[in-house]
């Protein structure tokens, strides 16, 4: 079972991360190297395979995608630092005060529209902690509750395009496609980011209204403080106004198309770097720690990037995706037993590892055998990513879970966050459960196309999975061979 190895190599990662506390590209770097040594020695494959990880990082590094992150970092920094959350929180508190629980809708809208340009869910986690939790505590509104509605609001970033996390996202179930449609050799436009934003938000949207339903009914009876915040000025009205017209025209026009995410992130970060100057809360000291923050961040990415590429280069050495692939093709049940293993899959891994890792390491490997049964890519993709979501909402181990007890002022028991997060963890899958028996919900920009990858039957999917193993051993003796 030499060709399993990747699966244990995945496991020690985990294992490794949760024992050291070490950055995971120094745990994937090093679980690589150490494996990539022992298949060397033992003989499983040869040096010149191992050679191919250049060639495949250049690749990687010249992928325009790429040159959104930084600029996405830099606008959630801008965020987190500048007064520009806690501004629009409190403008909104007063805005919806009326609603009887104004805090926590104002609280969850933030979480909408801030949470995709932040770095990752612990970002989100953190940039809220600071500018909500205050304001919930303030207004009443019960510990665990907060904590609880800081969780949901952070994952938002995970579903609502254009994220950061949908992006990358994007750019994965694009390679994994264009593998699979070369497996099997039919011919069918290659899914783009375009067509996972326009996927998601339907979906987005159902989850987010039964999200604000669930925290009015909470909290609508959370008995008002004594004394209330102070009410916002007409310039904290305006600048909230200004604030939202941007933020939500840039999502907007990066969502529907009209501008590139590039575009659209250094826009927001050239007029949020204007604002932040001309409201006198953008100091040198600020400027510095924005910048140092944000270099720092998006080198750990980049780093990431470079140690998942070279572990997956590791594990496909190992014949681990050929493996993978003969044991989907074997379960019984077809498309629909693929994709629920595939799903769990990956809600495992979700309690271990953060978005970007997932994106980076499991989705490489584990999408093309999966994509190649279904030809929905879309579906396949809004069903992942409301898998992660649910993954990192799950106590005691989900990453928001976990990283929301870092910024709490006051001890919090786990079984209380657990009870609160309860009724947000219902509605998650019940919107899973809603997506995976209506995938008309889907919104598809050419459906004939994209749904004509899809094999007619499950013996022709075998064929193309057995195919695709065909191809990669061939590819791998041509290998070994110019190797001798």
């Amino acid at each position: 079972m030499i060709a399993a190895a990747g699966v244990v190599m995945l496991a020690a990662v985990a294992v490794l991360l949760i024992a050291t506390g070490l950055p995971a590209w120094i745990v994937l770097i090093g679980v690589a190297l150490i494996s990539a040594a022992v298949g060397l020695l033992g003989g499983v494959f040869s040096l010149p395979i191992l050679t191919a990880v250049s060639g495949r990082l250049v690749g990687l590094l010249e992928n325009d995608l790429l040159q959104a992150l930084p600029l996405y970092v830099l606008m959630g920094s801008l965020l987190h630092h500048l007064p520009f959350a806690r501004q629009l929180f409190r403008v909104g508190s007063h805005a919806l005060e009326r609603s009887g629980a104004g805090a926590v809708l104002a609280g969850l809208g933030l979480g909408a529209l801030l949470a995709p340009m932040n770095g990752s869910v612990g970002a989100s986690v953190a940039m809220l902690g600071r500018a909500v939790l205050p304001g919930l505590a303030a207004t009443g509104v019960p510990t665990d509750k907060s904590a609880a509605l800081v969780c949901v609001a952070s994952t938002l970033g995970v579903v609502v395009p254009p994220s950061l996390v949908l992006i990358l996202l994007a750019d994965a179930m694009m390679r994994a496609h264009t593998e699979a449609v070369n497996a099997t050799g039919i011919a069918t436009r290659i899914v783009n980011t375009q067509d996972i934003f326009v996927g998601a938000l339907v979906p987005a949207l159902i989850l987010l209204l039964l999200y604000a339903g669930v925290a009015w009914w909470n909290n609508r009876r959370t008995p008002r403080p004594h004394a209330l915040p102070t009410r916002p000025s007409t310039r904290d009205w305006i600048a909230s106004m200004a604030t939202v017209t941007l933020i939500g025209g840039l999502l907007t026009s990066v969502t529907l198309g009209y501008l590139y995410a590039v575009e659209a992130a250094a826009t927001g970060g050239v007029i949020l770097t204007i604002a932040g100057f001309a409201m006198r809360t953008l100091t040198p000291a600020v400027l510095r720690t924005i910048l140092r923050d944000t270099i720092a961040l998006t080198g750990a990415l980049f780093a990431l990037l470079v140690g998942a590429t070279t572990f997956t280069l590791v594990v496909r050495a190992y014949g681990t995706d050929r493996w993978l692939a003969d044991v989907l093709a074997a379960l019984p049940g077809g498309a629909a037993t693929t994709l629920a293993v595939s799903l769990a899959s990956l809600a495992l891994c979700a309690l271990v590892l953060d978005a970007f890792e997932l994106i980076f390491v499991v989705v490489p490997i584990l999408m093309p055998p999966v994509l190649m049964r279904i030809g929905d890519v879309t579906w396949v993709a809004v069903l992942a990513l409301l898998i992660l979501q649910l993954g990192f909402l799950t106590p005691p181990f989900g990453y928001a879970v976990l990283m929301i007890r870092k910024h709490m002022s006051q001890p919090l028991a786990p079984a209380r966050l657990a009870r609160a997060l309860i009724p947000y963890l219902f509605v998650q899958a019940a919107v899973l459960t809603l997506v995976l028996a209506q995938p008309s919900l889907i919104w598809h920009r050419n459906p004939s196309r994209l749904e004509s990858a899809a094999p007619n039957d499950e013996e022709e999917g075998r064929r193309m999975l057995e195919r695709q193993l065909d191809q990669n051993s061939d590819t791998s003796d041509t290998t070994d061979s110019s190797a001798r």
